[in-house]
């Protein structure tokens, strides 16, 4: 988890908020081997900080990620299928591992967002693009699949992405907005600072609130006609008895600040 044992990432906390800065400029941030497992280790050694409030995901240089590295994909050519399957099993648990996260995560993107970047960002929270940035499904385009983020993409995107999905049809911020993979729009160079209004907010929410309602929100889509009553009456309850749940009614009466904003 400590930077100096991270070759492909950066990692920096400030105030309760971490930022996952990719780190491989020179390839425009890329997907190989070593991201893919750097990753999958720092999602889930995250989901076990609770010092943490909110995250953010961003990308060094000129792109935030364009999709997979090509001596990655070289590497692979020679590749049976079973060595196939156990690759593609490396990548999930990748997007299965953020997508279990309870931290609520904001990604900014900018310059490129391509093949698994898009799985990237369909896990996150909340995603702001700078004006610029092209985003595709390449995958049909080599012959392959964008199969692996599929099933997250679909999660967050309306239906009208199908058709990205098979043409590898660039597209830019305003169309990812439309599709459900953006959520704001910023000026060039402008992201670091659009962030921090949310950063903000995040921070004066009570910590256990936020990390227990978005698990919530994850288990209600698994719910399928399965009736939601039991899962959120307990949530509710448990939380107005929780510590939090005390500070925080008994700070909204008394017109004073929970302990969390003082922190």
């Amino acid at each position: 988890m400590m930077n100096a044992q991270l070759k492909t990432l950066i990692l920096t906390e400030l105030d309760q908020v971490l930022q996952i800065k990719l780190n491989r400029p020179e390839v425009r941030n890329a997907f190989n081997s070593e991201m893919i497992k750097e990753l999958s280790s720092v999602f889930k050694a995250l989901q076990q900080r609770s010092d943490i409030k909110v995250m953010t995901l961003v990308g060094e240089g000129k792109a935030f990620c364009a999709g997979a590295d090509l001596n990655w994909m070289r590497s692979m050519v020679n590749y049976n299928f079973e060595e196939n399957i156990l690759d593609a099993k490396e990548l999930y648990q990748l997007f299965e591992a953020q997508s279990q996260l309870d931290i609520p995560l904001i990604g900014l993107v900018h310059g490129a967002v391509y093949g698994g970047a898009l799985g990237l960002i369909a896990n996150c929270d909340y995603v702001i693009a700078e004006k610029g940035t092209n985003f595709c499904f390449s995958e049909v385009k080599l012959g392959i699949s964008p199969a692996v983020i599929s099933s997250f993409v679909l999660k967050k995107a309306n239906p009208l992405v199908h058709h990205y999905m098979l043409s590898a049809s660039v597209f830019d911020e305003n169309q990812a907005k439309e599709l459900f993979l953006v959520n704001e729009i910023c000026s060039a160079g402008r992201g670091h600072s659009a962030i921090q209004t949310h950063l903000h907010q995040y921070k004066e929410c009570s910590p256990q609130a936020v990390r227990k309602t978005k698990k919530l929100l994850r288990e209600l889509r698994s719910l399928g006609t399965t009736s939601p009553e039991s899962l959120t009456t307990k949530l509710i309850a448990e939380l107005r008895v929780s510590s939090e749940g005390q500070e925080g009614i008994k700070s909204f009466l008394e017109k004073s600040s929970p302990i969390w904003k003082k922190n």
